[in-house]
This record gives structure tokens, C-alpha cells and sequence, in this order.
């Protein structure tokens, strides 16, 4: 068993129903062995994220969806252990009356990574075939009666595909993950969010009403994941009930990702090794 049960290159069939959001019976990594892979796994990534950085050939977008209280804020401080030299996190919340000015995708442009960069969206612009699905918010656009109709989320769908098409020809490589989250457990979790105090900033009542567009939201995620995901720009679906298991997953698959592009220092030429030495003559003279 390997990584790639939780992989989607493919819509053809796919029911979220039929992915765990706990490890299951027969999981990738018992429990005692988590951290311990957790920890060496982020050792790794911070090793090929400066190959990367020093490569400069290739960016990487991991994009991070899941309902509230999914744990995207945990992954991203507790897998993501790399130089923030080379990575940028970007939080996409409800868009401004500029944004909405523009086209859906306006907005991600100006962050997407440069080669050599990692940009993690915490959310991203599947939040409009997603939010803007279940309430219908794109028949309020100001914007011509053509551009929001009956299959104003279908184009969507199509656009966002061809979108990550022309990431990937221009050497973005895009890492969505889908943070699997049972109902129960994000009860829990907004409870804690309730009784500790350190937590109720995380907690708001809209929160609470979004919650009652489960099946809604569990139907949006299920179309937008079946209509986007391609070999070369799959979806991986993370059971995110137990963060420690969520955690060590998409170690995995970041660290697989960074494996599978292999970065490498630039080599030096002989011209530049010869700078090199006489620079280090002359900065040896200086001690």
C-alpha cells in the first residue's frame, strides 16, 4: 500500500464517500511512528526546498482545502519546516470589493511562486466554484448575464483545469490537497475552539451557519475535485480527522513531489571556481 490510494488523477467515478477521514483499519504509518517520520520527512523537505530555492528552475503551488476546523492552519506550521527565505503563505479570505471587480482569478496572479519558490494558499480560488457554488453567490456579480448563469460552475471548472494546465507547462507544479474532515470531528473542534480561551478568536458564528451546508459543501468538494484533477495536476484526498496521520501524509506527498523534481545546487564552471579561489586567497589575507 502505498501514498497513492489518497491520489486523484482522475474524476472518472469518484465519491468522496468512499475516501476514510481517519486512517482506517490498515493505515500507511502506525500511530507510533508518526513523528518520528513526520520529523525525518521535514528534515528532507528543508534539504530539497534549498536545492529548489538554488535551482530556480521550477516553483511549487501546494494549495490547502478542506471545511472549517480541517487543520490547514496546523499543516501548514507543523509540516511545512523550511526556510521562510523560499516559501510564501497566502491566506484567501472573502474577496475585496477590487477583486470582485476583476475576474475570479485575478487575485492568485500576483502570488503565485516564482521558479525557485514555494506559495501555499491557505484556501485559493477553488473557494469560487466552492462557497460561491453553495450560495450561489456569482448571480450577484455585477457582471454581464452571459457570465452567470446555470453554467457559470461548470465553466468555472473547465477554466480552473486549463488554469493549472498552464502552471504546469510553465514549470509551476501544483500540490492540492483536500483535508478530509468527518462532521463529528469538526464538532469537536469548534467545541475546543469554544471552551479554551486561547482558541475563541478561531471561532465566529458564521463558523456555525457554514456548518449547515455540510452535504452543500460535501457535493461542491466532490464535483470541483472529480473536474479538476489530472495526472499531471492530481488531487490528493487527506484523511484529517487525526492530525497527526493528516500531518504525516502530506509530508509525504510534498516531500514525494520535491523527490520526483529532484533539484540540484547549479554546478560552479571551472571559470567560476577560479573566482572562487582567488577570492578566498584574498579574503584569507584579510584575517
Amino acid at each position: 500500500m502505498s501514498i497513492n490510494k489518497y491520489k486523484i488523477t482522475s474524476g472518472d467515478g469518484f465519491l468522496l464517500s468512499n475516501y476514510d477521514t481517519t486512517p482506517g483499519k490498515n493505515p500507511l504509518y502506525e500511530k507510533k511512528e508518526r513523528a518520528d517520520i513526520l520529523k525525518n520527512n521535514r528534515d528532507e523537505i528543508r534539504l530539497y526546498q534549498s536545492r529548489l530555492y538554488a535551482d530556480s528552475k521550477a516553483g511549487i503551488l501546494i494549495v490547502l482545502q478542506g471545511m472549517d476546523g480541517g487543520g490547514k492552519d496546523s499543516a501548514i506550521r507543523n509540516v511545512i519546516g523550511v526556510n521562510p527565505q523560499g516559501v510564501k503563505v497566502h491566506n484567501f479570505r472573502q474577496p475585496s470589493s477590487r477583486e470582485l471587480s476583476h475576474d475570479y482569478l485575478w487575485r492568485v496572479i500576483p502570488v503565485l511562486p516564482q521558479r525557485g519558490m514555494i506559495s501555499i494558499f491557505n484556501r485559493s480560488y477553488y473557494e469560487d466554484v466552492l462557497v460561491v457554488k453553495v450560495h450561489e453567490l456569482y448571480t450577484k456579480l455585477n457582471i454581464l448575464d452571459r457570465c452567470k448563469d446555470d453554467g457559470t460552475i461548470q465553466r468555472r471548472y473547465k477554466q480552473i483545469k486549463n488554469f493549472e494546465e498552464y502552471l504546469w507547462e510553465n514549470g509551476i507544479i501544483t500540490i492540492k490537497i483536500f483535508l478530509h474532515l468527518s462532521k463529528e470531528e469538526q464538532c469537536k473542534r469548534f467545541l475546543r475552539r469554544i471552551d479554551r480561551e486561547d482558541k475563541n478568536w478561531k471561532f465566529s458564528d458564521s463558523d456555525l451557519k457554514e456548518r449547515g451546508f455540510w452535504n452543500n459543501y460535501q457535493e461542491a468538494y466532490e464535483l470541483a475535485i472529480a473536474a479538476t484533477s489530472t495526472p499531471e495536476n492530481p488531487w490528493w484526498i487527506v484523511p484529517a480527522d487525526k492530525k497527526e496521520y493528516s500531518h504525516t501524509v502530506i509530508s509525504e506527498i510534498i516531500l514525494g513531489t520535491l523527490k520526483e523534481l529532484d533539484p540540484q545546487y547549479p554546478v560552479v564552471t571551472k571559470e567560476q571556481r577560479k573566482i572562487l579561489i582567488k577570492n578566498r586567497e584574498i579574503l584569507t589575507g584579510q584575517k
